[in-house]
């Protein structure tokens, strides 16, 4: 695997000042965040009765991680930004030709709708689940261009999340050719399975992480994964739970 360059060794990490609508504490080994959801840019549209509600955001996770030997990859949220807002990249749809939408919660197709490039999102990549809960599948410019610093949030097993533009890359790669079966075409994105790691072709590993200053960290990139969809540390109970998005209002986002 490629390592980072040089000179992203020496940005400073600083943390921005967090939102009025969001507290952080670190007591202990534990680190929560609690927010009421809202973000302080301009959401949406999306279809016709999808809107965002107010929540009761409170999320723990270690303040201390550490590397396992294992890696998790079935999580509900992926991470919270620091401005109180959830990352949740993926979704719970899939290719279904007999849908009038051509996608569905039945699995067995096989082929995961992608939300970016799959579903429906406002500028700034994200819309609402079920409960109007407004939530990233990808990058936030009105968050990344406040930033003070590349401190962007915090992965559900603890370990900090950071957007440095094209100073790290991910080594996630959509595939050529065409889909052999299911929805066919080519590889465009709309779905999971149209990409492949191909480990070296970045920076960063599968989980979308680097070592940086002797520090492991996950980095948040403008393309596939856009945030980790795995995690090598301890996960907290608090992002488990069901795959992707629940179903929303009416019809997605």
């Amino acid at each position: 695997m490629k390592t980072l360059s040089t000179t992203l060794a020496l940005i400073l990490f600083a943390a921005p000042a967090v939102q009025a609508n969001v507290t952080m504490i670190v007591d202990g080994d534990q680190r929560c965040i609690t927010s009421d959801g809202l973000p302080e840019h301009d959401t949406g549209p999306w279809r016709e009765g999808a809107v965002v509600v107010p929540q009761e955001h409170q999320f723990c996770m270690d303040a201390t991680p550490e590397l396992t030997d294992t890696i998790t990859d079935r999580v509900r949220i992926s991470g919270i930004a620091v401005t109180g807002i959830p990352l949740r990249p993926g979704t719970a749809e899939y290719y279904d030709p007999t849908s009038e939408r051509g996608y569905s919660r039945d699995p067995s197709s096989g082929w995961n709708v992608e939300g970016i490039g799959g579903l429906i999102m406002d500028a700034q990549n994200a819309h609402v689940d079920g409960d109007g809960m407004y939530h990233y599948h990808g990058i936030p410019s009105a968050v990344t261009d406040a930033l003070d610093g590349t401190l962007f949030g915090y992965a559900a097993d603890g370990f900090e999340i950071h957007y440095v533009g094209d100073a790290a890359q991910s080594s996630w790669q959509l595939r050529l050719g065409e889909r052999e079966s299911g929805p066919g075409g080519a590889y465009d994105g709309t779905y999971v399975q149209d990409y492949e790691f191909v480990a070296g072709s970045g920076t960063l590993d599968e989980c979308n992480g680097a070592m940086l200053d002797g520090q492991y960290v996950y980095f948040a990139t403008e393309t596939y994964p856009f945030f980790p969809r795995c995690f090598k540390g301890t996960v907290s109970s608090d992002f488990l739970g069901g795959r992707g998005d629940r179903p929303p209002r009416g019809n997605d986002g």
